[in-house]
């Protein structure tokens, strides 16, 4: 009888151990999963130092012959195994696109990571204040609100249609939607039919149909919606691509200030802008840069990107809005440092400084976001000015031992003197995206 309870114990024992391992291997792999990025964008002629801290081996696989390199030696095309625990370099000297498929041990598929090598060329940091004006593609939905009909009862025409806060009204009755006075002017003419009406739903195109209902206070058909088309404001540009007249700005995307959400843009604009005053920032209370747009000038730059790690367009004068700063090389985030570096701000009238500051903390493995690093305000100057980062400075660029890092972009509430910074890789790789128009090509 002993003899069976032993061995059952000892069944039950091995069966726990084995639940552990294989807990601990699902963890470990979950890990690695989003501890190792997507992309990699590796400069060329440069290590790039990748310390994923990870206690796997695996296999990297390339879909063809490269001139990626593992530590300096050349990956071959059946592969070579690397050890993640400890950090190791790939370089090239040849820009090119590589497909890396990693494999757990060598054969137990992890993921594909694509990395990218480009032309370690110069950006100008720029640092000055700029006004912004962006266009949506569409009438954002920014709220509902129920109607009181004629009858007396309380109607909600948008719920049963289906339509939320954040949906863009692109058309109705098959006339595209551009902004707000659109819909206005269709409703003025409607006649009471039941309609058709198509949105765009975090990029997902959806058709529909709803009933307006006429109010009993002015007696005019209402959906129900409250409508916005367009934003603007101040905010601080990043880098200038002097090559492309590519420019990067705020280092994170411009939100709907109801919604929350990125606003999806057909249009924008920079303008010439002017600080005129500074709220200090508090604990507590966000300070921030107020100025004005100086329209005399007209638009400076066009907008065609409007995304989670900034805003990005082409420059049409260089020489109206890109300061007399050197060109820089960039920083990826295996060159950055934690310790001292430097911003550079417009905290008055239109003159740039330099300010010192400290990388508190870097998020080497993070995905693409806004919220790259931890840093903090250390030059009294600034401090006694701002009392710290403030709403206005977004986009400013971070300087570390000679090299473009990144980009400010958020403040802590309850600490002015701290905030986040962007990669300047993220902004780099979105600006690498933008095409002009066809209207700037003829016109160059």
């Amino acid at each position: 009888m002993n003899i069976n309870r032993k061995k059952k114990y000892l069944r039950k024992r091995i069966s726990m151990i084995c639940l552990l391992v294989l807990l601990l291997f699902c963890y470990i792999y979950i890990q690695a999963l989003f501890t190792i990025p997507n992309e990699l964008l590796i400069l060329n002629g440069e290590d790039y130092i990748c310390n994923f801290k990870t206690p796997l081996f695996v296999g990297l696989l390339p879909e063809k012959q490269v001139n990626l390199r593992l530590n300096g030696n050349a990956i071959a095309t059946n592969g070579v195994k690397v050890n993640l625990m400890s950090p190791f370099t790939l370089s090239s000297n040849n820009q090119e696109k590589v497909s890396l498929k990693l494999k757990l041990f060598g054969f137990i598929p992890l993921k594909t990571m694509v990395v990218e090598v480009v032309p370690n060329k110069n950006v100008i940091p720029c640092g000055n204040t700029i006004g912004v004006k962006i266009f949506t593609q569409g009438a954002l939905i920014v709220g509902t609100s129920k109607v009181d009909g004629l009858n007396g009862k309380v109607y909600e025409p948008y719920k049963v249609a289906g339509l939320k806060q954040g949906d863009y009204i692109i058309e109705i009755e098959n006339q595209k939607i551009i902004n707000v006075t659109d819909v206005v002017e269709y409703m003025e003419n409607y006649k009471g039919e039941n309609i058709s009406i198509k949105i765009n739903r975090n990029n997902s195109i959806i058709s529909t149909r709803i009933q307006p209902v006429k109010g009993y206070k002015d007696n005019k058909y209402k959906m129900g919606l409250w409508l916005r088309d367009s934003t603007a404001g101040i905010g601080t540009m990043t880098f200038y691509d002097p090559d492309t007249k590519v420019f990067g700005a705020l280092g994170h995307g411009i939100a709907d200030v109801d919604t929350g959400n990125i606003m999806n843009i057909q249009k924008g604009e920079i303008l010439y802008s002017n600080i005129v005053s500074v709220k200090r920032g508090l604990k507590g209370s966000p300070g921030e840069l107020r100025g004005m747009f100086i329209d005399n000038k007209g638009s400076l730059g066009q907008i065609l990107d409007n995304c989670e790690c900034g805003i990005f367009g082409i420059v049409n004068n260089e020489g109206n809005i890109v300061p007399q700063n050197k060109p820089m090389p960039i920083a990826l985030r295996s060159q950055i440092k934690e310790g001292p570096a430097q911003i550079i701000s417009n905290i008055s009238g239109k003159s740039t400084n330099v300010y010192n500051i400290e990388i508190q903390k870097i998020y080497r493995n993070s995905l693409s976001s806004s919220k790259s690093m931890v840093i903090k305000i250390t030059d009294e100057r600034l401090l006694n000015y701002t009392g710290g980062i403030v709403q206005g400075m977004s986009g400013s660029p971070i300087i570390q031992n000679g090299r473009l890092v990144g980009a400010v972009t958020h403040v802590l509430v309850n600490d002015p003197t701290r905030g986040y910074g962007v990669f300047i890789e993220w902004m780099i790789q979105r600006g690498n995206t933008i095409s002009p128009p066809q209207s700037l090509k003829n016109a160059s």
